[in-house]
């Protein structure tokens, strides 16, 4: 029986976030959801954004991978709920479908699942 250390599960997580965020970022290039030359803004929350898609790639995005830099991680993450209000709720955006998947898996490793 092998034990592991809580520091090697912290290894772990963040390598499986700065992943996922990696995952994340091809994702909204792929799907052109990402912008070459975004504005520069200083919002905190999607609904002052211009777009969900800026929050993200301005905002969220740099924000997880400051965390993960920092070990200071959210008690609780819902940005896959948020965007599953935004491609899935009031329209289907088939082509959004991955990206909500991944903010979902997103969500699920920093709560430590």
């Amino acid at each position: 029986m092998s034990i592991q250390s809580p520091f090697r599960k912290k290894l772990d997580k963040d390598e499986r976030i700065i992943e996922t965020l990696d995952e994340i970022e091809l994702e909204l290039k792929f799907i052109g959801f990402w912008s070459e030359n975004p504005p520069d803004f200083k919002f905190s929350y999607f609904t002052q954004a211009p777009s969900f898609e800026l929050w993200l790639q301005c905002i969220f995005i740099p924000n997880a991978r400051d965390s993960v830099n920092r070990n200071d991680y959210p008690e609780r993450s819902q940005v896959g709920l948020m965007a599953l209000s935004q491609y899935d709720y009031y329209s289907y955006v088939k082509k959004a479908q991955k990206l909500v998947s991944l903010l979902n898996k997103l969500d699920k490793i920093s709560e430590g699942y």
